[in-house]
């Protein structure tokens, strides 16, 4: 099982939104709406790096997510 915790800026003021978009991802199992650097925290968990690379990157990929930090465990 590999974890990943992913710090997301947003466009401003979709913070809100891009968390409930995002908790319908498979993969994602928490997401938090954070104040000061960072709007949201995630964690996202798969079977593999791989399957967890794929979950990242369609996080990545959304429109509202400007910068992201991930930080992978094991």
């Amino acid at each position: 099982m590999a974890v990943a915790y992913m710090l997301i800026i947003t466009e401003v003021g979709e913070e809100h939104d891009a968390a409930k978009e995002i908790l319908k991802i498979n993969g994602v199992n928490d997401v938090t709406v954070t104040y000061g650097a960072w709007d949201l925290v995630v964690k996202v968990s798969a079977d593999s790096l791989p399957a967890l690379d794929g979950v990242v990157t369609k996080i990545r990929r959304l429109p509202f997510v400007k910068e992201t930090s991930t930080l992978i465990g094991k």
